[in-house]
């Protein structure tokens, strides 16, 4: 087909029971000159067969077939594949409204220093079963990589829209593990301007076998990367040589497991006062992380985490300190009404302990449906568990 105003890449790996619904939502747009790139990423169930169904009737969805890479190599595929002006991404399991692209296209058009845009959702289950109301992220010139965990300029990634000029000058996706759109939004925010609309994009799908839920190892894994691209960020803007992301890294990752081993490997090629940063800022993610993620700390963690974040506290801003304290805090009440009281001892200082009976008390009287209405007025995720 002639050049498309819009290519839209979906990365898809065994999604069998999604892919065709995704798919269709992005096939209902109002902006109909598109083109839809399908990477399967060496799916071993049916999604395979269901893509080459819907592209035979829909002339505008191309597949790219290939084994199994993961996410970083599919994107940088699908990527490789576009020609129009705009790439859009879409997960294969979320659903975008009908007039996303006319939204995002109209915000781009009338932005020329902006590289990208996102926008709200509204988070649905396994199901389809709507989570909650309206949300969105903050601003992205709120980042702030200084932050205790950073302040990332955060757009949600699979109703993402950006410039393809500025996604290939910045040299597309890296090996962020399970933090690549992170790394890649601090790279596009030095080739402009990056926002988040108010508008309705589409329903987002929150489930505990996403990469970064399915399990704690990932988790840790997902907030050292997220850090490390933030310091990355800094190197950069500093005039420094950036880091580099091999992708052979991530099997260290998985052989060190525990969290202070993978922040010793992500450290190695940093100087002494960026080491000690990533160390209490990934502890401080973990921490955020795990509030509405399906996974827990355990007592090794736990240790870690207070050290590093006890350490760190007197550098930070009074606001930092309140946050850090807060989750401190939060995470120990959750662990002792959870029943991993020897992990809530050692995650926080004894001072901290009348603070933390508090925090008990509130989540006994407080059900989880009010929590998670504070937490999104908050701006933070509703809990998942």
């Amino acid at each position: 087909m002639p050049n498309p105003i819009i290519d839209v890449v979906i990365p898809v790996f065994n999604g069998a029971e999604t892919v065709e619904s995704a798919v269709a939502s992005i096939q209902a747009q109002t902006v109909r000159d598109i083109r839809i790139i399908v990477v399967n990423d060496g799916s071993t169930d049916g999604t395979r067969a269901i893509v080459e169904r819907l592209a035979a009737a829909d002339g505008r969805i191309v597949l790219i077939n290939r084994s199994n890479g993961g996410i970083v190599d599919a994107l940088n595929a699908g990527l490789a594949a576009c020609t129009a002006d705009l790439v859009a991404r879409h997960d294969a399991d979320d659903l975008a409204v009908p007039d996303r692209f006319e939204k995002q296209l109209a915000w781009l058009q009338g932005h020329p220093e902006c590289s990208a845009v996102s926008g709200s959702v509204i988070h649905i289950d396994e199901a389809g079963r709507e989570l909650g109301p309206l949300t969105g992220p903050d601003s992205p010139d709120r980042a702030d990589p200084w932050a205790y965990p950073q302040q990332e300029p955060y757009l949600i990634h699979p109703f993402l829209m950006m410039r393809r000029a500025a996604a290939e000058a910045v040299g597309g996706y890296r090996h962020v593990f399970h933090a690549e759109d992170t790394d890649l939004y601090w790279r596009l925010q030095e080739a402009g301007q990056l926002a988040n609309m108010p508008d309705l994009l589409g329903r987002y799908r929150i489930h505990g076998q996403s990469v970064t839920s399915i399990s704690t190892l990932n988790g840790r894994i997902a907030a050292m990367s997220s850090q490390l691209a933030g310091i990355s960020a800094m190197r950069r803007r500093a005039g420094r040589p950036d880091l580099a992301f091999p992708k052979s890294v991530l099997a260290e990752y998985k052989q060190a497991r525990s969290l202070k081993g993978i922040v010793r490997l992500g450290s190695r090629g940093l100087d002494p006062e960026e080491a000690t940063r990533l160390t209490a800022a990934t502890s401080a993610k973990l921490l955020e992380l795990s509030g509405y993620r399906p996974y827990e700390l355990d007592a090794e963690d736990c240790s870690f985490v207070r050290a590093s974040i006890m350490r760190a506290l007197p550098s930070m801003t009074p606001e930092n300190r309140t946050l850090c304290v807060r989750m401190l805090s939060g995470t120990a009440a959750r662990l002792a009404a959870h029943g991993h009281v020897s992990a809530a001892l050692r995650m926080s200082p004894v001072r901290f302990y009348p603070l933390i009976a508090v925090r008990l008390v509130l989540r006994t009287l407080l059900p989880n449906s009010f929590r998670d209405a504070m937490r999104r007025a908050a701006g933070r995720p509703a809990l998942v568990k």
